[in-house]
């Protein structure tokens, strides 16, 4: 195992950690509510909140399987990341231009900046497998998970003091904070990118003879023809994609949507903020932890004891009213939230054949990002009705407990067999 191009690897969720932290859960949420969507009933804000989770979900949904085919045959894994990553540096930057009620123009920003983010996740995810022996996949997965943890957080710290105390930074009020927090986030990404474009390359499938972009294009989709009808060689993979796809989109949806939700029952900013702070650094090591007790009591029951929490995070969340809430909850989702993401990846890189990985976290994508469309989808549509966020968090509940459901049924050994002996049989 090459450890500098690990260390690479794990920085990468450094980078792109801050686009959660910063965008996705703390400061856009709010800056969303009060600035973007300003004018709009509360609980418009978080629908159409949730409705422009949906699309940028389903946009990459659509997209990754077809991607993740093409980087296998062509050996552009690294290349796919690059534009991906550049996308949602540029959209984080363009946040500048959002002013008071220009909902619709942070939307198609944040639509962008998810395609971005997760997009170039799916290749960032199949690289585990070109540079990680099986055995070491737990724990350098959640490393990379723990780092982004702290990586984001510590950004999150500064973007907050810009927020509270803009004019230790030279600036004229928080809403300047707010802008400048959303440029450090461009740059934070493609500055701690720098290292994986250098050191991850040499390590990487080559393809086997040059082709024209279109060439590689048609055979991506042939490969995920293919793909599609031999789906069910792994049936251990299939329905662990099931249950992934449940359980992640519970998981998604408590990250996009609990500020807003916050914001909209009437916690402050400062305590919304600086409670997800709390979070990224209990994520740190938590997630170390959970990695740890996932080679020692087994992936599965990890994982099972990680979603349980889930369970309990969501019927707590119902009844939250105050700050003090939202501060423990906050603490709890901490100790769960990147050991389940990482356990999580690390099973399927096992269920996967190697030869195919790419392809098979774009299925991963498919599973996750248009599932993920789902939550807040649901969240939006049940608040809309019954003109009430709470209803629409208590919705949630189905995610997890079907998620764990469907994982009891997965035999883990089994789909790992499955994958080796696609990897012996498979011709590229």
């Amino acid at each position: 195992m090459n450890r500098k191009a690990v260390r690479s690897w794990i920085l990468y969720d450094w980078a792109n950690s801050a686009f959660v932290t910063t965008m996705v859960a703390a400061v856009l949420p709010i800056f969303y509510a009060d600035v973007a969507a300003a004018g709009l009933p509360d609980y418009l804000k978080t629908s159409y909140w949730g409705y422009t989770q949906t699309i940028g979900m389903v946009l990459v949904a659509l997209s990754a399987p077809l991607l993740g085919s093409i980087a296998d045959v062509s050996g552009y894994k690294l290349r796919f990341l690059r534009i991906f990553a550049y996308v949602g540096v540029l959209a984080s930057a363009a946040f500048v231009l959002v002013g008071e009620g220009d909902y619709l123009l942070a939307s198609a920003l944040f639509i962008a900046g998810t395609i971005g983010f997760s997009g170039g996740n799916t290749f960032y995810d199949s690289m585990l497998t070109d540079l990680v022996p099986e055995e070491k996949r737990d724990m350098v997965s959640s490393k990379g998970y723990s780092y982004g943890y702290l990586g984001g957080g510590l950004l999150l710290a500064l973007n907050l003091l810009m927020i509270m105390q803009p004019g230790w930074f030279g600036l004229r009020s928080s809403t300047e904070g707010t802008y400048l927090a959303f440029l450090s986030v461009a740059l934070w990404w493609f500055v701690f990118s720098l290292p994986i474009f250098r050191h991850v390359a040499p390590l990487l499938p080559k393809p086997k003879e040059a082709k024209p972009f279109p060439r590689y294009a048609a055979d991506g989709v042939a490969r995920l023809r293919r793909t599609f009808r031999e789906i069910k060689r792994y049936p251990e993979l299939l329905k662990y994609l099931i249950a992934f796809w449940l359980f992640n989109d519970g998981i998604n949806t408590v990250i996009t949507m609990a500020t807003i939700y916050g914001a909209t029952i009437g916690i402050g900013s400062t305590d919304l903020i600086a409670a997800l702070l709390i979070t990224q650094f209990v994520g740190f090591p938590f997630t170390l932890l959970l990695g740890r007790a996932a080679e020692k009591i087994g992936s599965k029951p990890a994982l099972y004891l990680s979603l349980a929490v889930y369970v309990v995070i969501i019927t707590l969340g119902f009844f939250m009213e105050t700050a003090l809430h939202f501060y423990i909850l906050a603490v709890i989702v901490g100790m769960v939230q990147g050991g389940s993401q990482a356990i999580a990846r690390s099973i399927f890189s096992r269920l996967v054949p190697k030869a195919q990985s790419a392809e098979f976290f774009g299925f991963l994508s498919v599973s996750s990002k248009l599932s993920s469309s789902f939550g807040p989808f649901v969240f939006g549509v049940v608040g809309q009705v019954f003109q009430s966020s709470r209803h629409g968090i208590l919705a949630l509940l189905l995610f997890f407990i079907g998620g764990i459901g469907m994982l009891t049924t997965v035999n883990l050994n089994r789909g790992h067999e499955q994958a080796e002996a696609a990897d012996r049989s498979l011709i590229i």
